[in-house]
């Protein structure tokens, strides 16, 4: 009875950690989007109540902006960035049936499956639906036994219960944009439009501002000084607000990887669980390392939030003819998010002795 209360405080610490790490993801988010709207509220003056109280209207509005963006990039960018299929049960009826049942057990909606035509065995869970979708590739299917996929597809359902997946995404958000992972341009489509429309957008976009901003501009509309204080202005605020996004794009990175330790051990523990087998989830682990890429290939793997949302911290390929270089991708890539198989093993381990030792206290 020692052994499961002791299991129980550890579990409820890691609880409090992963919630005081998403808190402060969060509240990174929040503090970027307050200081766009110190910079932006002379522009919207106008528009807005003046004062403390216009400040703080923009920084919700722009809260919810940032934060609803986020949620479109998980529900629209990952599977195409992994190039998964959603797979029916005619596709994969065995595959399916052990989702369903799995799922069952666990009191869980059943997930949409998708599979990556990829030789490298990984898994990644992704939200959006109501239930989320499972993704696994092709070499996780031929490299592992029974008990072991059982083992997988329960790990990636722990995510999608505890909402892993939406968490991870609000809390790396920034790191991604600074990295060039994400582009609000493409997610809109616009990049799919001819030059010349994206050019009549963005003067659009700048002219639209200038309107803004008159009112507020040291000298009067439309001379060649409300034009240079309004050239300046932008400028201002690109420079302020990328090094406000940098900062606080650093900061939440280290906040993302402690998160993302955090959501695989909890997912191993749960995953454990539900099959009842410690060790077939530790096997499964231990096996899909071994047959996972290099060294090298795993540092040149591209897609950050694949990495960060899969089971093994690279993502579905072996190689990248683009390897980035940037020193955010570096962080996110190079110095891992996920605990080291090891570590997760050895967890595994002391939950399959815990589990030994309560069972005669049970009975």
């Amino acid at each position: 009875m020692v052994s499961r209360t002791s299991t129980d405080t550890r579990g409820g610490a890691r609880t409090l950690r992963v919630a005081a790490t998403l808190a402060a993801a969060l509240s990174a988010t929040v503090g970027v989007a307050a200081g766009l709207a110190g910079l932006l509220a002379p522009w919207l003056a106008a528009v807005l109540p003046s004062g403390a109280v216009g400040v703080a209207l923009l920084t919700g509005l722009l809260t919810v902006g940032l934060v609803a963006v986020q949620l479109r990039y998980v529900r629209r960018g990952l599977l195409s960035e992994v190039d998964a299929t959603v797979v029916s049960r005619d596709d994969y009826p065995e595959l399916h049936a052990r989702l369903t049942r799995l799922a069952g057990t666990a009191d869980a909606p059943v997930p949409d499956l998708a599979v990556v035509d990829s030789a490298v065995p990984n898994s990644c869970s992704v939200a959006g639906s109501a239930a989320g979708t499972v993704v696994v590739s092709a070499g996780l299917l031929s490299e592992l036994d029974d008990e072991e996929l059982d083992a997988v597809l329960a790990h990636e359902l722990a995510h999608l219960r505890n909402r892993d997946a939406v968490v991870l995404t609000l809390a790396s958000f920034l790191p991604a944009v600074v990295a060039g992972d994400y582009s609000p341009v493409s997610d809109l489509g616009l990049d799919d439009r001819p030059a010349g429309a994206q050019w009549l957008l963005g003067g659009a976009v700048v002219a639209a501002g200038y309107f803004l901003a008159a009112p507020s501009l040291p000298a009067p509309a439309w001379t060649a000084s409300s034009f240079v204080a309004y050239a300046g202005a932008l400028v201002g605020v690109v420079v302020l607000g990328g090094i406000a996004l940098g900062v606080a794009a650093t900061a939440t990175l280290f906040l993302a990887r402690e998160l993302s330790r955090e959501r695989e051990f909890a997912a191993d523990r749960a995953a454990a669980e539900l099959t009842g087998s410690p060790a077939a989830v530790a096997g499964a682990l231990q096996r899909l390392a071994d047959a996972g890429p290099t060294a090298t290939d795993a540092r040149r793997a591209r897609a950050a939030h694949v990495a960060e949302l899969s089971l093994l911290p690279f993502g579905f390929e072996r190689d990248s003819s683009s390897p980035e270089t940037s020193l955010f991708d570096s962080f996110s890539l190079d110095t891992r998010a996920h605990p080291p198989v090891e570590r997760r093993v050895e967890a595994l381990t002391d939950t399959a002795a815990a589990r030994a030792r309560a069972t005669p206290a049970d009975d």
